[in-house]
């Protein structure tokens, strides 16, 4: 493993879009609470991300959020100047805490759930007594207040990051170490021992009680904004700019284990839901659940009586960015069509290409046309009006595609290439190509066609011109995205370097079918599942 870079790249197993911008997150049992530019907290199911109930009171942005330990209470800081704390259970304001003269930036509720600390612009951090509701200390700071926590495990101390500098006290207002390294975001670990620091390139672990270092690592291309631990103490998540690196330090020398890019825009807040997944909440309006690795307790590589479904098995994925769309076509001949950025299904049809034959699907004209081939024959259907619109004599098997424009069909058997007309029928040529990768082999636009060849090579033809043999693409590699796809393992490669850039591991290695088009990667499993992912920023050196 090359140090600096991941193992892998992490899989976005679902993405909640949400109408309004996020800015601070916090997790317990099962539940997500969002605090929002609006001013409203939006409360959701944190498995399958559903809006469960949403919390009104403030009138300004909430940018930072806290659950008690038992889950029952939330505390929300606002820059309305104002901390309330709610009743998760019936959703209700249990106090108010009015005091602060500025910007509340960050709150924290303590271990025995009696207090709340705030840290706000007007360069204050105000105690607050959560039985009576007053406030009974203020520590004054010379710079604005950006991060305050309580320890974990002892309710009497607390760090906080004021202006460049980090400071520990207790409850009593009394200092009780120096001041040190300062940063933008500090966590504490599980059981309270640790903390993590950010700063901007450079993330330190110290101890607690000594204030030792005990590991570092740098973070390359950005900085450092946000780091939490994971709940065995194990995984430091942290936010650089709009990916979320995962590193392990259970070594004396981190390494990154894992990158997840997906998000758009800066991420504003990282929480882990169990050692092997995280949430993450940005600027581009969405809330992203991620999958750390093969997770242990996945049913697919856990229990070896599960068998997925045959008839939900995906034969057939395809890509439509421009209309922000991706299909999908299983063996019992059902087409979805699913939204790229919210991983919702639009619409489901059934059609007639039941089985395991070869298929593809296409949006043409708002029309959505399958072709699938059985009987030496490729048969195209009007999905949404479930009428046959035509069949063409074909060869005894074939992998089919709809080129990008949807004006041709080709058909790839075991040694030649075909293409029709979508709108005659009429042929439009033929082309020779033997040795071709299965599982992907056919990449094309309106009339060009690359063939992915088993030994990675490519050709490929223009069938521009009907009636007249196809052209050969004198250099059909470089007309090909740079990052392209690869197998065993089955991934993203960056062609000119050589450099795998992303790979499909645990339950997600094996796919059915899969379809690249240099920015999005959609593929299908037996199990029925479609995962879409984003390499938008992905940008190769």
């Amino acid at each position: 493993m090359v140090k600096g870079l991941p193992e892998s790249w992490g899989t976005c197993s679902r993405t909640v879009s949400l109408d309004r911008t996020p800015l601070a997150l916090s997790y317990s049992a099962s539940t997500i609470a969002v605090g929002s530019m609006s001013g409203d907290v939006i409360i959701l199911d944190g498995v399958i991300g559903s809006q469960v109930a949403a919390l009104f009171g403030h009138t300004d942005w909430v940018e930072s959020l806290t659950f008690s330990p038992d889950g029952i209470l939330l505390v929300s800081g606002s820059h309305d100047c104002t901390v309330r704390l709610w009743d998760i259970q019936t959703g209700g304001v249990v106090k108010t805490f009015a005091g602060h003269t500025h910007f509340v930036c960050s709150v924290s509720i303590s271990a025995d759930c009696t207090k709340v600390a705030s840290g706000s612009l007007d360069d204050t951090i105000r105690l607050w007594d959560i039985q009576t509701g007053e406030c009974y200390y203020i520590i004054q700071q010379h710079d604005n207040v950006k991060h305050v926590v309580f320890s974990p495990t002892n309710p009497q101390y607390l760090l906080f990051i004021s202006g460049n500098e980090v400071w520990h006290w207790d409850i009593n207002g009394h200092r009780i170490s120096p001041v040190y390294g300062g940063g933008s975001h500090v966590a504490f670990s599980p059981d309270g021992t640790q903390f993590v620091l950010c700063n901007e390139a450079v993330v330190t672990v110290q101890n607690s009680d000594s204030r030792e270092v005990v590991t570092k690592f740098h973070v390359v291309n950005g900085r450092a904004r946000y780091c939490c631990f994971s709940p065995d103490g194990r995984l430091i998540a942290v936010a650089v700019d709009h990916t979320a690196n995962i590193w392990d330090i259970t070594s004396p020398d981190p390494h990154l284990v894992e990158t997840f890019i997906g998000h758009t825009e800066e991420i504003r807040s990282l929480s882990f839901s169990s050692p092997s997944s995280l949430i993450s909440v940005s600027d581009d309006e969405s809330v992203r659940f991620w999958q750390i690795g093969g997770s242990p307790t996945d049913p697919v590589e856990a229990d070896p009586k599960f068998t997925p479904s045959t008839s939900a098995s995906i034969r057939s994925v395809t890509l439509q960015a421009k209309d922000g769309i991706a299909i999908s076509s299983n063996f019992s001949g059902v087409v979805k069509t699913w939204d790229i950025l919210t991983g919702l299904c639009k619409a489901s049809f059934q059609t007639p290409a039941e089985g395991d034959c070869k298929r593809d699907v296409q949006l043409i004209g708002g029309r959505l046309i399958l072709v699938w081939f059985k009987d030496k024959k490729v048969h195209i259907w009007d999905t949404e009006k479930g009428e046959l619109l035509q069949t063409l004599d074909a060869s005894e098997w074939g992998v089919l595609r709809i080129s990008g424009d949807g004006s041709k069909v080709f058909c790839l058997d075991r040694k030649l290439i075909r293409a029709w007309s979508m709108w005659t029928w009429e042929p439009v040529g033929e082309a020779e190509a033997e040795e071709w990768e299965y599982l992907n082999p056919l990449q094309v636009d309106s009339s060009r066609i690359w063939v992915q060849l088993k030994d990675q090579s490519t050709l490929g033809w223009d069938f521009g011109t009907s009636g007249s043999s196809p052209v050969p693409l004198s250099n059909p590699s470089s007309e090909r995205p740079r990052l392209d796809v690869i197998h065993n393992p089955w991934g993203i490669k960056d062609t000119v370097t050589g450099k795998d850039v992303f790979k499909l591991s645990g339950r997600y290695r094996q796919p059915n079918t899969l379809r690249w088009d240099g920015r999005y990667l959609a593929v299908g499993y037996k199990s029925g599942e479609v995962l879409i992912l984003d390499f938008y920023h992905v940008h190769p050196e």
